[in-house]
């Protein structure tokens, strides 16, 4: 379908929900919409017109529910399999602190922080002119807040395929084969960045590369694509590659960071977090998924 227009299965990803509640909004009329040959179609122009003017509303009823369940943190922004292990303990420890968070990719997560939807950005936006992570694009997408940047982890990223590599996978340059399907990110995604920024540097243009117009929006989707045989190749962590039993062939070590305005910094429910991140309990757990570095953990990288 053009990228002007979604179809009902396309529009759920793009939201993040089931396509069972993509039926439900069109009932209630709460979602902009149109019919064309019996099925149901979505301009991609007005639905992000309709997300922005509907997200200040969101977040105000977010908050109002966090301050009842005494005290609430939103986060979006890139996504990661400990992230959920990390609210799991968070939820365990502290169980008077919420922390919400949505998959919506680096970049994305970034905008939400500065426009003040969100409390928090994971990110993990890779600069080549500087060979730095995140803390470039602050002057770009954070203007309007006084950030801080505060690392949790480095983690392995590469490509991931069936599990013996069936295909003899070796790089990028496998990815213009025409018996491989690869499966992408969306616009946005650190992972995103990183593979166009592989791209461009290997002379390899995108529209040779078959499936590169297919987006899923985790680490998870892409694993499971692959288990599912619907591509062949795609990039995601170690972890999520051990996770799914595929074979998997590294690119690189990436930093993965949490960004937030100072206010928020030393807020009671952030300084938890960052103490569960610290924790021998929580760092037990990580340990078998491997492909995790945690020397700088909780340090203070920009402020």
């Amino acid at each position: 379908m053009s990228s002007e227009m979604m179809n009902t299965k396309e529009i759920a990803a793009y939201l993040g929900i089931h396509e069972k509640q993509v039926y439900s909004l069109i009932k209630s009329k709460r979602i902009p919409s149109t019919r064309i040959t019996g099925k149901w179609v979505f301009p991609k122009k007005i639905i992000d017109e309709w997300i922005e003017s509907n997200a200040r509303t969101g977040l105000k009823e977010a908050r109002q529910k966090g301050r009842k369940m005494e005290g609430a943190l939103l986060a979006s922004g890139s996504n990661d399999p400990i992230l959920d292990m990390l609210h799991t303990t968070m939820r365990e420890s502290h169980p008077e602190f919420y922390i919400f968070s949505a998959n919506t990719g680096s970049t994305d997560g970034l905008r939400a922080l500065n426009m003040g939807y969100t409390d928090i950005a994971w990110s993990h936006l890779f600069d080549p002119n500087s060979g730095d992570y995140n803390i470039p694009f602050l002057p770009i997408y954070l203007s309007n807040i006084k950030p801080v940047v505060v690392n949790l982890f480095e983690r392995d990223l590469g490509f991931i395929m069936a599990p013996g590599n069936p295909l003899g996978i070796r790089g990028f340059g496998d990815l213009l084969r025409r018996d491989i399907q690869f499966i992408n990110r969306q616009k946005g995604a650190g992972t995103r960045v990183l593979l166009d920024y592989h791209l461009k540097e290997q002379k390899i243009s995108p529209s040779k590369i078959s499936g590169y117009e297919k987006e899923v929006y985790t680490h998870f989707e892409v694993g499971l694509s692959i288990l599912s045989k619907e591509a062949d190749v795609g990039m995601a962590t170690l972890a999520i590659s051990k996770l799914f039993g595929l074979s998997f062939i590294p690119i690189t070590r990436e930093r993965f960071d949490m960004i937030l305005d100072q206010t928020t910094f030393f807020d009671r429910r952030t300084q938890a977090f960052i103490d569960i991140l610290g924790s021998s309990e929580f760092r037990s757990k990580v340990e078998r998924l491997g492909g995790y570095d945690f020397k700088q953990s909780g340090k203070i990288l920009y402020a």
